[in-house]
């Protein structure tokens, strides 16, 4: 008989402000030990030497953590020119030391071919799996891997400061970017090497920063839990970029049932969709779809004993 999980049954994503030497797991743990939430888990993790946005989803919103990985981020980094390091941050070893001799004119040519659609290769210290196994463990063992350089785009690329040996940047990107993979190659360029030595995740998808919240803050209301409760977005906003489905409360409970249904409406495009239903009188999110012509198929729904109960 399977064990039955303990806590609360709560819904929504929070978005967390972490602190820095703490891993995403570590974070995760915390903050679900603090709302004494059954499920949790996190979308997209950040490196120890990093802070700042990381969702954690609970319970059904864990369904649809995978659309906020797919999801573009924006970054604020600062790097450290002249010297490289063989994890590509400042919790590596410093392996090369070199004088920084490049001009202004050079750094703007440079990153600009940081710019736009680009091919980038992941580093060995990644969460990427070879045979099973992440990446990073190979590396810690001194084996390197093979890897294929990987389709990604950067939107945008500002150049913020650079004094004396720190250069400061901000990058907006597509998923599966590493960032401490650009400044590394950056440094290349440039002919010094470079590292990271301080990184901030500003945003993912379009969640509001300002509704970041911090560890400590959280710690400070513990013994509240419906304020805490208050803090999650919606269980749907990690889909808030597809398009919406209206359907009624029959067609509702069709898609519910795992039935293919039926739409007024024709779309010769295929393409996901968020769907909402009609129940007395309330737009409830039942979970993601497929549109292909009139037709709408079942993705990834929500529990039916929740459609209720989705915090607004």
């Amino acid at each position: 008989m399977a064990r039955r999980r303990k806590g609360r049954d709560i819904h929504g994503v929070l978005l967390l402000d972490k602190p820095t030497g703490l891993s995403s797991n570590d974070a995760l743990q915390k903050v679900k030990r603090l709302f004494q939430a059954k499920k949790a888990g996190h979308t997209g993790a950040l490196d120890p030497l990093a802070t700042g946005m990381l969702p954690i989803c609970f319970g059904e919103a864990t369904k649809f953590s995978q659309y906020l990985l797919d999801s573009d981020k924006r970054y604020r980094v600062i790097a450290r020119l002249g010297e490289r390091t063989d994890t590509s941050d400042s919790d590596g070893q410093i392996i090369e030391r070199r004088a920084i001799t490049f001009t202004q004119a050079e750094l703007e040519l440079a990153l600009d071919k940081f710019r736009g659609p680009i091919k980038q290769v992941p580093t060995m210290f990644s969460a990427l799996k070879h045979q099973g196994r992440p990446l990073y463990e190979y590396a810690r063992q001194g084996i390197t891997i093979e890897r294929e350089a990987r389709d990604i785009t950067v939107y945008e690329l500002l150049f913020i400061r650079l004094e004396g040996d720190e250069l400061e940047l901000e990058i907006h990107c597509s998923k599966g970017t590493y960032i401490r993979t650009i400044i590394d190659d950056l440094g290349e360029m440039l002919g010094c090497g470079a590292h990271v030595i301080y990184l901030r995740r500003l945003q993912v998808s379009k969640y509001p920063i300002e509704r970041m919240v911090t560890l400590e803050f959280l710690q400070q209301h513990q013994d509240d839990i419906e304020f805490l409760t208050h803090l999650l977005m919606p269980m749907d906003s990690p889909v808030q970029d597809y398009p919406i489905e209206h359907l009624n409360e029959a067609q509702g409970q069709d898609i519910l049932l795992g039935r293919t249904i039926r739409l007024d409406s024709e779309d010769k495009s295929e393409q996901l969709v968020r769907i909402y239903a009609d129940y007395n009188g309330q737009q409830q999110f039942l979970g993601m779809g497929l549109r292909h012509h009139s037709l709408l198929s079942p993705k990834r729904l929500i529990c039916p004993d929740e459609i209720h109960s989705d915090k607004e």
